[in-house]
């Protein structure tokens, strides 16, 4: 009757679903020179423990802790700092530099290169207003073919 409970725990025990209170059941039976023959396979699984529990370790733990040197690293902190502000400042100032540079566009102390630059616009804007026109004139040409077509 006795081999059924140990089997039935056996197998609970291998599907990961006894209790402790059954565990120690388990190690009891297996730790008991009166195991059936069939069961032999399994006291080494439950063995294990009572012979680890009597073993004492004899090795020597070294309890040396490692100092870090704070120094170097407050340095290195430092220079992190000093470049990141040096960085800020570079760049604001070279954004300074270009917002003056562009509030200056389009400003001639001469009115001669004035009257150049400005001719020179007009002759860009111009040629591109003579390109949208040509593209309209064939809209209306698609537009009369169309009317010709579908007579409305």
């Amino acid at each position: 009757m006795e081999f059924n409970k140990i089997e039935d725990l056996l197998e609970k025990y291998f599907q990961g679903e006894t209790s402790i209170a059954e565990e120690k059941e388990l190690k009891d039976y297996f730790s008991s020179p009166n195991v059936a023959q069939h069961l032999k396979q399994y006291k080494p699984i439950f063995g294990y423990f009572s012979q680890v529990k009597e073993q004492k370790s004899t090795q020597d733990i070294p309890l040396k802790t490692k100092k870090r040197n704070v120094a170097w690293l407050s340095i290195a902190a430092s220079v992190v700092v000093l470049l990141g502000v040096g960085t800020y400042f570079y760049v604001s100032e070279k954004n300074a530099a270009l917002a003056v540079a562009q509030t200056e566009l389009g400003t001639y102390d001469n009115p001669e290169e004035a009257l150049a630059a400005t001719q020179k616009a007009l002759a860009l804007l111009s040629s591109n207003v003579n390109v949208g026109i040509g593209s309209v004139q064939y809209i209306k040409e698609y537009e009369q073919s169309k009317n010709k077509i579908f007579k409305q």
